[in-house]
């Protein structure tokens, strides 16, 4: 070897495939990862001690407890701070309070009483909210159980629409109370019942709107006629008519119009039980209308006899401020009373589509006895559902929401029809429910927790209203004069009933 060692050193240190040895690199990787570690120890050393600067500051701040310093340095009575409770009217709140209750339904109306929440006058008209868009069906259903108000109520809302130019209709009265209402205000009340004179023609052509043609009268009253006997048919023998049994009622009821110009009940039912011979061919007819026949004569000859066998003694008049149908001397027949309300509904369908007829009320009472015949229950729903067009307010009294549950079975039409009356009654009244009644009440009407609440806590004539989806608690306030003609409570007390209200009063 020759040459000097540094010369050596230097030779060896060239050598390589990249110009350096190995050992060159490994020594340049080591000093980078030495580098990186003492500046990750420092960082952590840094963080570490910024903590403990931190947790020293901690620990030498001084917090006051919390229950305050102790001592007279606490600045506190040895007492607890008392003040006195302060009660005041929604009046005077309202300023701190402004959204204690809404508006109401405005001021054009019939006026009902006090809003209990607001303290304002509550006003109510279904015509004058429907006009308003508040409203899109104006029928009522109005629920309380007895000696709650409900039936003064319902004779204040109609007897206050008077001097707007409404007429009222009560179309069956098993009770008697709207009689000397009736009588108040100049209508009418017509007494049926057996050992009087007064006779009802179910077979009478009824009222005839101006507007009609002979031709359009002619095939309404055949029409009418024709429903009517075969109502009060299925109502007597409690179930539908077969198709020829309603064969053998057109042809005995066209053979009793041929013969007279206003035919009367015993005429159809001779002919349905000793048919035409012109019209009975085969010689079936009168078997087939046997059944029939018989139900029928039981209104004119059996036990229903003595008030439709015979030309009409009464008249309807739509032109009246109120007519009602008093029943109270055939409450103890059910089927009685059906019959009744099935012809006094006939007579009215011709006032109440007479278009010059004006805006009218129609009050069913004690509903729940009324809706246990389909035929009855037909005609109502028929009615609610033409409420707009005819311009009538039906009106339907309960004493619980839960009648409803007791028409027809689950499932069946004649239910289904009952739950469209409620259904198309977009104002709902509820006066004071046993606690019992309360879930059903609340179900049936989608109350909420507070509504259902308040029901049984509810006085005399204070009543839940539910108009859409808005709510009100309503005092009903009645003049004393309105209180003497409306009271229901006489009898029980021994005080005679007073049949005149004055004529500022009735106004």
């Amino acid at each position: 070897m020759s040459g000097s060692e540094p010369e050596r050193l230097h030779t060896s240190v060239l050598v390589g495939p990249h110009g350096e040895r190995r050992h060159n690199r490994k020594a340049r990787r080591k000093a980078a990862a030495l580098i990186e570690t003492e500046a990750r120890l420092a960082k952590k050393s840094d963080a570490k001690a910024r903590w403990e600067a931190e947790q020293a500051e901690q620990r030498a701040t001084i917090y006051l407890p919390a229950a305050g310093e102790p001592g007279p340095a606490a600045l506190r009575t040895p007492g607890r701070f008392r003040l006195p409770k302060h009660q005041d009217t929604s009046a005077t709140l309202a300023g701190q309070y402004p959204f204690l209750a809404e508006g109401g339904l405005g001021s054009e109306g019939i006026f009902v009483g006090q809003d209990l929440y607001s303290g304002g006058s509550f006003v109510y008209d279904p015509w004058v909210l429907y006009q308003h868009g508040i409203i899109t069906a104006p029928n009522i259903v109005l629920a309380g159980i007895v000696g709650s108000g409900k039936s003064s109520l319902a004779k204040s809302l109609y007897t206050r629409s008077l001097p707007f130019g409404r007429r009222v209709y009560v179309p069956g009265d098993p009770k008697g109370e709207h009689t000397p209402v009736a009588e108040a205000v100049g209508g009418r009340a017509i007494v049926l019942g057996h050992g009087l004179r007064n006779r009802l023609n179910p077979l009478d052509e009824g009222h005839r709107p101006s507007t009609v043609s002979d031709i359009e009268w002619t095939t309404q009253v055949a029409s009418r006629r024709r429903d009517l006997i075969g109502a009060l048919a299925e109502t007597v023998l409690d179930r539908a008519l077969s198709p020829l049994e309603h064969t053998t009622i057109d042809l005995a009821l066209r053979d009793a119009v041929r013969s007279a110009d206003v035919p009367i009940l015993p005429m159809v039912v001779d002919r349905i039980l000793t048919p035409n011979r012109d019209d009975d061919e085969d010689g079936r007819l009168a078997e087939d209308g046997r059944l029939v026949g018989h139900a029928l004569r039981r209104l004119v000859a059996g036990d229903l006899q003595g008030l439709f066998d015979g030309p009409s003694t009464v008249r309807f008049d739509p032109s009246l401020p109120m007519v009602s149908l008093d029943l109270s001397r055939v409450a103890e027949n059910a089927t009685l009373i059906s019959v009744l309300m099935t012809c006094s509904s006939a007579w009215m369908e011709s006032a109440l589509s007479d278009p010059a007829g004006g805006q009218r009320w129609v009050i069913y009472d004690e509903a729940w006895r009324l809706m246990a015949y389909p035929s009855l229950l037909r005609r109502m729903d028929a009615q609610w559902r033409l409420a707009r067009h005819f311009g009538i307010a039906n009106m339907l009294i309960f004493h619980k929401l839960s009648d409803l549950d007791n028409v027809g079975d689950q499932g069946s039409a004649m239910r289904a029809l009952a739950s469209s009356l409620l259904a198309n009654a977009e104002t709902r009244v509820v006066y004071r429910q046993e606690p019992d009644q309360l879930g059903s009440t609340a179900t049936a009407l989608s109350l909420t927790g507070t509504e259902q609440k308040l029901l049984p806590g509810l006085g005399t004539g204070q009543g839940l209203w539910r108009i859409k989806e808005r709510s009100f608690v309503v005092q009903h306030q009645l003049h004393p004069a309105e209180l003497a003609a409306f009271d229901t409570t006489g009898r029980m007390q021994g005080i005679p009933r007073k049949f005149k209200i004055s004529e500022g009063a009735s106004a």
